[in-house]
Order: structure tokens, then C-alpha cells, then sequence
């Protein structure tokens, strides 16, 4: 064969495996060969994974990439990568630490639950069986975790809290409103009724017990041992300095030390968004006072929603005029709608003020915007519009779905949710860019985007503080109510948020600002030949890859 077809060849199997190993994850895609499955948590499962790594790896590198067309260099480029990355993954062990409110096995269970569906009576009773399947899942994280406990790996404190009434709010649910027994099963099927009562019968008998076993070792394992808000950062448990290094180099795709990030996200926490926010704020509130401005956008009961539905309004209102306004911005548009939904409310105590979930590759489900109602009268009308912006179109909706649709790539490529820097820096770009593109209605929501950028500069501070620098979970939380106009309880779910997940929070700006800095280069080297739609296509139209891999697809496409 061919290197490009045995680049081809690879990407493939190497793809399937990724399903194999994460039947969740195929299930999501809208593969529904392992219905029947769950993902296997255990270190055999995982020592096998491993080795089965090092062989893609091992043939990737014999290919020679100067026998490759640019578009399969950097897809033998990007496939080197992201095996590399994953082999360092699983030796990190990661799974042991993985008992938090954002990545842990019970919450990605419990948002996942909702977006799966049965579409044909083979897969609802396979359906059945992975009921079992997923309570083993529980079983084994929880072997995990006492595994990394072993080696002093504790969890923090307040993560563990946050877990536990994640699950406790599933468990105190109705079971006639459970999302696993309430899977969406095959339309006008006859059998739907009777295969019902087995699935409910199912999760009461077996799934909700192993979540009460799950919860009572968090409970009565981690909790006692657990790190306090004095020692949150991963910068207390063995080894912890190292692992947060290769953790951000792995969320961010690039060698940065905790030392510059913290630097780079003061300079714009406390320096230039403040100046920003004077200018804006002396045109809206008449006063060009930081503190009274802050002031303002957080107590100002007038900037206050009343209920729920206005909530939704207004979201949709952002999604209806951003999705109206991007064909003289973008060349290539998604196919796939993109559909506004409520965030889950046993879930929305714990969960961010928004996210999205891609649609599913073979178009059984749209891309969805989910949006937080919890206590809706709490929730302040400026950052509507930007994170609406952020997380529907133009960005991660577009992005993603753009990405699934590049049929002519490995699917690898298409579907893949790695890269974290790509694929949070292109949305936090896009807040800025919808001003550009005249999608905020008034300054209020520009006051609202600077304290969405302000909010993501006090990550590259707050992180680095917490886990590299000795931080509490105090001193975190009032750097970023000194530095960012977010309500304090938003705050605090969100400094909790970076204690159980070291570095993710780090790619959001730097992600931003390699983006920008390409355009910026662009305009400069084209002049009045920059077309910004053509950068936005040369920036998505790769699907999801590293910050390295679209600095050089600018770069080639600035010398074509």
C-alpha cells in the first residue's frame, strides 16, 4: 500500500478502537454497536488499552510524512500526537483523581444519560444489559479511586461534596423521571411499553444501587481523608507539581509554564480589561469607577432576570440574530440546527451557567445549547449574550459541527472532543468577534463580554495559583471576585470547577489569544486582501486540531 493508504488504514483502526474502548462514547456519536456496553475503568482494561497505543503509535511513526500531501501530514501529524498524549494520559492515571462534579464517572453518566436514545428494538435491549454493564462502570471507579488513595492521591474536599449531591440529587429523582429508564426508545414501536417496565425495573434493581455504593465510598472513604480549601490544589498530593505540568501541556497543546500563564493573566485580569471596562462603563452607567461598575452589573436588581422563560427569551434571541448574521462571516456553515434546551435540574445546581453538546454524526440529533435556570432571579442579564456567543454560534456550534461534517477527514479528526486549547480559545474568540459582527444590542452586553474575558484571564491566575502556587480555595475565590463582575455563587462553582480539574480552565484564554495572534498576522501580511471569512475557514475548515497544527495551516495558507 501506499503511505497515504496506509495512513488511511491506521486512522481507521485506530478510530474504531477509541469506540471499543468508550462504547459510551460511540453510543453519543450515534454508533449503536455497543449498546450493550460501558466503558471498562480497570487498570487490566487499561494497561491493554496502553499497549494496544504503542502499536498505532510505533506505525505511524514508520510512515513517511514526506510521502503525505499537506492534508495528510497533518493528519499523520495530528494522529502522532494525539496517541502520544494519550499514552501519557493513562500513565498519569488520571481516573484515580476522577471523582469531582465535573469529570467524574457519575457525572458524565448523569449528563450523558439525557443525549442517548434506543432508535431500533435491537439496540433497546441492548440497552437493558448495559444497565449492568454501567453499574460495574461505578464499581470500578470506585476500585480506582482507592487505588490512587494508596499511593496519597486524596481528593479535594469540596469536589467530593459537590459529587455527593450531584448524586444525591439523582437518587432522591423520581424513577419515573430517571434519564436512563426514560431512554428515548424506537419510534411507534409495539414492544415500547413492556421493554419500559424492564428498563425501570433495571435501574431501580441494579444501576441506582451501584450510584448508592458509589456515593457511600465517596462518602465514607474519600471524605475522611479528602484535602481541605487550605490544600485544594494538586500541588498537596505526590507528585502533584510534575502531573500539573503535563496536564497543561496536554489541555493546552503547548510547553507554558505555570510561572508565564500566571503572569499573562494578571496582566490583563488587573491591567488592560480594566481599562476596557472604564471606557464602556462611563457610556452605560455614567461613571468610569471599577468598583462602582462592578457594583452595578452585580447588585443592580434592574440587570436581574425575573423568571426562567425570560432567560430562554433572551438566549434565543442571541442564537436567532447570531445565526442570521454569519453567512458574510463564515464560508463554510454547519448543516446541522442548533436547538436551545434547559440545563437538567438535578444537575443544574452544579453546573455552569451553560454548555453544549455536539449533534450526533449521523444526524439523529442537533447540536444543543443547554442554559442554567436554577434559580433564575440570582442570574444577571449582561452575560446572556456572550455565552450564548460561546457556546452555540459562532462558536462551539459552529466549530464542532463544521467538524463533524468534513466527511473527506478521519473521523478522528472530525469527531474528536481533544485539543481543549482549539476548541475553547475559537469560542472565546467568538465573544469578541460578535461584536465585531454588531450581535451585541448594547453596552450592557459588552460590559458582559469583558466580564466573560475577565473571568477567563482570572483562570490562567486562579489556576495556576491553586495548583502550582500554594493557593487556598479562599484566596482564589476573592481574586476573582476583586477581578471579574461574576456573582460570588458563580464564583465559587467555578473555583471548585478548577480544583477538580487542573488546567482545563487554563486553554480557554490561551486559546484566545493564538487566534488572535494569527489573524493578526494575517491582516498585517495581506492587507487589503485579508478576508475574514476566508480566515474563519482556514481556522475551522481542519476540523479539531492542535494550537501548533492551525498555526502552520495559516501559515500555508498565507503562502499559497
Amino acid at each position: 500500500m501506499t503511505a497515504v493508504e496506509d495512513l488511511r488504514d491506521l486512522a481507521e483502526r485506530y478510530w474504531e478502537h477509541r469506540l471499543e474502548a468508550s462504547p459510551l462514547f460511540a453510543s453519543f456519536l450515534g454508533d449503536h454497536r455497543y449498546d450493550d456496553r460501558a466503558d471498562d475503568l480497570s487498570e487490566e482494561a487499561e494497561a491493554a488499552q496502553r499497549t494496544t497505543l504503542e502499536g498505532f503509535l510505533a506505525e505511524a511513526r514508520s510512515i513517511s510524512a514526506d510521502a503525505l500531501d499537506e492534508t495528510n501530514r497533518t493528519t499523520h501529524g495530528l494522529l502522532i500526537g494525539e496517541l502520544e498524549e494519550s499514552i501519557v494520559g493513562l500513565d498519569l492515571k488520571l481516573i484515580e483523581l476522577m471523582s469531582d462534579q465535573m469529570q467524574g464517572v457519575h457525572a458524565d453518566l448523569l449528563t450523558m444519560a439525557g443525549q442517548l436514545a434506543a432508535p431500533e428494538p435491537e439496540h433497546a435491549q441492548m440497552a437493558v444489559t448495559r444497565i449492568g454493564s454501567l453499574a460495574a462502570m461505578l464499581d470500578q471507579a470506585v476500585e480506582r479511586f482507592r487505588s490512587g488513595l494508596a499511593r496519597g492521591r486524596t481528593p479535594a474536599r469540596i469536589n467530593v461534596e459537590r459529587s455527593l449531591n450531584q448524586i444525591d440529587g439523582y437518587l432522591a429523582s423520581p424513577l419515573a423521571d430517571d434519564p436512563f429508564a426514560s431512554l428515548a426508545g424506537p419510534a411507534g414501536w409495539d414492544g415500547e411499553a413492556a421493554w419500559r417496565e424492564v428498563m425501570t425495573a433495571a435501574v431501580e434493581s441494579t444501576l441506582r444501587p451501584a450510584f448508592a455504593r458509589y456515593r457511600s465510598a465517596l462518602a465514607d472513604e474519600l471524605m475522611p481523608v479528602a484535602r481541605s480549601d487550605d490544600e485544594a490544589g494538586l500541588q498537596w498530593i505526590p507528585g502533584g507539581d510534575d502531573l500539573y505540568r503535563a496536564l497543561i501541556r496536554i489541555h493546552t497543546g503547548l510547553a507554558l509554564s505555570p510561572e508565564e500563564l500566571h503572569q499573562v493573566g494578571m496582566q490583563e485580569a488587573t491591567v488592560s480589561l480594566p481599562a476596557e471596562y472604564r471606557e464602556i462603563g462611563a457610556r452605560y452607567f455614567g461613571t468610569d469607577d471599577l468598583a462602582e461598575i462592578f457594583r452595578h452589573l452585580l447588585e443592580d436588581p434592574d440587570l436581574r432576570y425575573r423568571d426562567g422563560d425570560e432567560i430562554l427569551a433572551h438566549a434565543r434571541t442571541c442564537l436567532d440574530q447570531a445565526t442570521a448574521a454569519i453567512p458574510e462571516w463564515f464560508g463554510i456553515l454547519p448543516e446541522a440546527p442548533c436547538e436551545l434546551t434547559p440545563v437538567p435540574e438535578y444537575l443544574a445546581a452544579d453546573a455552569p451557567a451553560a454548555y453544549y453538546t455536539p449533534p450526533a454524526p449521523d444526524g439523529s440529533r442537533p447540536g444543543e445549547y443547554h442554559v442554567n435556570l436554577h434559580e433564575p432571579t440570582t442570574k444577571g442579564r449582561a452575560e446572556t449574550a456572550s455565552i450564548a456567543f460561546h457556546e452555540a454560534i459562532p462558536g462551539h456550534h459552529l466549530q464542532l459541527a463544521i467538524a463533524s461534517e468534513r466527511t473527506e477527514l478521519p473521523a478522528f479528526r472530525r469527531l474528536s472532543w481533544g485539543h481543549t486549547a482549539f476548541v475553547e480559545g475559537w469560542a472565546l474568540y467568538t465573544e469578541r468577534l460578535a461584536d465585531e459582527m454588531g450581535l451585541y444590542g448594547t453596552d450592557l452586553d459588552r460590559l458582559g463580554m469583558l466580564a466573560s474575558d475577565s473571568w477567563r484571564a482570572c483562570r490562567l491566575v486562579v489556576d495556576t495559583g491553586l495548583h502550582a502556587f500554594g493557593w487556598s480555595r479562599q484566596q482564589a475565590i476573592d481574586f476573582m471576585v476583586a477581578n471579574a463582575p461574576v456573582s460570588y455563587d458563580e464564583i465559587v462553582t467555578e473555583v471548585d470547577r478548577y480544583i477538580g480539574m487542573p488546567g482545563q480552565a487554563l486553554a480557554y484564554k490561551v486559546g484566545q489569544r493564538e487566534i488572535l495572534r494569527l489573524r493578526t498576522r494575517a491582516e498585517e501580511q495581506l492587507g487589503d486582501r485579508f478576508d475574514i471569512a476566508a480566515f474563519h475557514d482556514v481556522v475551522l475548515g481542519g476540523a479539531t486540531v492542535s494550537l501548533p497544527v492551525l498555526a502552520a495551516r495559516v501559515e500555508a495558507w498565507l503562502k499559497a
